[in-house]
């Protein structure tokens, strides 16, 4: 059956947060499709992991029987996330946006799984083409045409780095004006936020049937 790493980076709990929301409708499709499969689930908030470090760095690019202890050490954890990483038949993130860009746990985790020659930048990387569906939530609206569109960081970045570094097949859901019920200078937008909600949830469970029934295929 196939693995599904599912990545959550949203400061707030279930219920608060919108990205959580989504990825959560996603989840329990591709469960209901995948009922012996097996997701690997992070919680970036709540269990963030080491941002990089030079040990952490420079044992990528060395021989391991140079290595200090805390190098050895670094290169482990490093190693324990890619092989998740290329252990998962598809890839779910939990992208909100916060101050135009992701959150530093989520950045922590690429700058982990990014390995030269391994996930990057080589033609037998394992990942090569896994499907991976970003939850891109925020506050306002970054759409192409609105007064925003400059500043939008999230979808930009993580195409970049997803599907031009890592050479993963990306697909992104944007979940926006999410801060509409909170923002009274907003309030006029609660509608369009609603209906941005409604077809998130729906494009997330379409296409989590719809990935689940490709791989089975």
């Amino acid at each position: 059956m196939a693995t599904l790493l599912h990545i959550d980076s949203s400061v707030f709990p279930e219920g608060a947060s919108a990205s959580r929301s989504v990825t959560g409708a996603f989840r329990r499709t591709w469960e209901e499709q995948h009922p012996g499969g097996t997701v690997i689930y992070r919680d970036l908030s709540a269990n963030p992991v080491p941002h990089i470090t030079a040990d952490a760095h420079t044992a990528a690019f060395s021989d391991p029987a140079t290595h200090t202890p805390e190098q050895t050490a670094a290169l482990h954890a490093r190693v324990r996330l890619v092989e998740e990483l290329e252990a998962a038949d598809a890839v779910l993130i939990g992208a909100p946006m916060y101050n135009y860009g992701i959150p530093s746990t989520l950045k922590a985790w690429l700058d982990n799984v990014i390995v030269m020659g391994r996930t990057a930048m080589a033609e037998d990387s394992k990942i090569q083409g896994t499907p991976v569906t970003v939850v891109a939530s925020r506050g306002g609206s970054y759409a192409p045409g609105t007064p925003r569109e400059a500043n939008e960081y999230v979808q930009n970045y993580l195409a970049s780095v997803l599907g031009e570094t890592l050479a993963l097949d990306v697909d992104f859901i944007v979940p926006e004006l999410t801060m509409a019920p909170h923002n009274p200078a907003m309030t006029e937008l609660i509608p369009l936020y609603e209906a941005s909600r409604a077809r998130a949830h729906q494009e997330a469970e379409t296409k989590a049937k719809n990935l689940a029934q490709r791989l089975a295929a």
